[in-house]
């Protein structure tokens, strides 16, 4: 293949494409684990606090082989995944949890804090907070995010929010920005997602998660490119109809633009899916020419 395209964050060609499969043939006998950190070294692919991203290569060396640009050797083990036996932190017992329920002036201005490279105080709390409170709970965050801790005036926790990587694919979202399938692959670095988002469960206070919601959209563009060199153009969130009504969202603009459903394993011995969740798909577009930016093919400008 001739073209560049976008693989976990960087910008792949030709010559990139060589070096991986050169790679492999030179050293038959390394593992998948040993290949993964030595093309990380190679291209000295590193976090933004100096660590080795090995793993975020051994992503990219298996999306590669399912498009199948390369061929890897046999699994010989699981994956010495550091996130598998990662403790999340306790939350303090010195953390206030008595209820606050004031209108949303008595509140402001809050701190919000984005504590994903550092803070560690902050974002261990944030780990805990979510882990603890979310209904979906929280072990880690792989790949590209942010993190943003949201304090009340006087310094108290009020909310969690997390975004990380796109869906892969979503027919609604995907028919809306007009893209066909090689584009998204190339492109869907451009977009992140709202994985979580949490109001303490002692806080009652109208409108503060839309008000948490602004305060996020008018940085997260900023924080983006800061921390990961390249922007985003578009924002998704799918909210669980059963549970949410998604009204923090319509309230800052986000576009509802379809519906998405996920079944889930039922007990029964015959292991078949019952039970179908639906969700609804809600789009937030941070510039005007946010679909051209998704559609228009690569160029030499998009950082690797």
């Amino acid at each position: 293949m001739n073209e560049a395209f976008i693989l976990q964050g960087r910008r792949l060609g030709p010559s990139e494409l060589s070096q991986v499969r050169q790679l492999i043939a030179e050293n038959p006998g390394w593992s998948r684990y040993r290949l993964s950190c030595e093309l990380a070294q190679l291209w000295d692919w590193r976090s933004s606090s100096g660590q080795l991203k090995d793993m975020a290569a051994r992503t990219l060396l298996l999306k590669l082989e399912e498009r199948r640009l390369i061929r890897l050797p046999a699994r010989r083990r699981a994956s010495p995944n550091r996130m598998r036996h990662k403790q999340v932190p306790g939350l303090d017992r010195s953390l206030s949890q008595e209820p606050i329920q004031r209108a949303l002036a008595e509140l402001l201005p809050l701190e919000l804090r984005e504590v994903s490279a550092e803070f560690p105080a902050d974002r261990g709390l944030f780990e805990a907070l979510l882990h603890q409170f979310h209904y979906l709970s929280y072990r880690s965050s792989v790949g590209e995010n942010l993190q943003y801790l949201a304090r009340e005036r006087t310094g108290r926790p009020v909310a969690c929010v997390l975004f990380g990587a796109a869906a892969w694919q979503c027919a609604d979202r995907d028919r809306h920005i007009g893209w066909d399938a090689a584009t998204r692959a190339a492109r869907l670095h451009l977009l992140a997602n709202n994985t979580r988002f949490l109001v303490m469960p002692w806080v009652q206070a109208p409108c503060l998660a839309s008000h948490v919601l602004g305060l996020v959209l008018r940085r997260i563009g900023a924080d983006w490119q800061r921390k990961y060199g390249h922007p985003v153009h578009l924002l998704e969130t799918f909210v669980e109809r059963e549970r949410f009504a998604g009204i923090c969202y319509q309230a800052v603009h986000w576009l509802r633009v379809g519906q998405t459903k996920s079944r889930t394993r039922q007990d029964a011995p015959d292991g078949q899916r019952h039970e179908v969740l639906l969700k609804d798909i809600y789009l937030f577009a941070l510039h005007r020419r946010y679909a051209q930016g998704l559609r228009e093919a690569l160029t030499t400008s998009i950082p690797s």
